[in-house]
């Protein structure tokens, strides 16, 4: 039986996703934050790994990071709200198996878990569509401030802007588009 560890600190998402899991027959364990992830993770040691970018104290890349220092086998997926391509190429280079951005249902994320990396997928449109305006500059923010290790005084300064104008931007949800 498979085992897997939900690590998101939004207590009503993680638990929705474990019923999801557990009546799918897979054997779940959670944990609100890194710290408390590694500990299980230690003790358990899951298949596989849903983890959450964005949470209190440490982030998931530390989770990532971590967790495949002890266990290299763990299959990790990176799920957040604030998906950025700077991130998920960070993610992807410590270790992760995909990314998904938020919300994912429970077939998504089993998907992404079964997919293999080394097979190119499909391509999923012909033609290239490019970012609208609004997302060109969320991207370019977000590589800014990973360069930056999250400092958002740092970021603004390299960004040319003032620190509440950054902050301002980053409290609002990416552009679809």
């Amino acid at each position: 039986m498979q085992s897997i560890i939900l690590v998101d600190d939004e207590e009503h998402f993680r638990e929705r996703l474990a019923r999801a899991f557990s009546n799918r027959g897979y054997t779940v364990f959670q944990a609100a934050n890194v710290d408390e992830a590694l500990a299980k993770i230690k003790k358990k040691r899951p298949d596989w790994a849903l983890v959450d970018l964005k949470m209190e104290g440490k982030s998931g890349l530390d989770l990532i990071r971590e967790a495949k220092d002890f266990l290299p086998q763990l299959k990790i997926v990176v799920l957040t709200g604030y998906g950025s391509i700077a991130t998920a190429t960070e993610a992807v280079k410590l270790g992760a198996h995909y990314y998904l951005p938020k919300p994912a249902d429970v077939d998504d994320i089993l998907f992404a878990f079964e997919k293999d990396p080394d097979l190119p997928g499909r391509p999923e449109q012909e033609e290239f569509a490019a970012p609208s305006l609004a997302r060109a500059e969320w991207e370019h923010i977000q590589r800014v401030l990973n360069d930056c290790d999250n400092n958002i005084t740092a970021a603004a300064h390299k960004l040319g802007i003032h620190r509440r104008t950054l902050q301002r931007k980053l409290y609002k949800y990416a552009p679809n588009k």
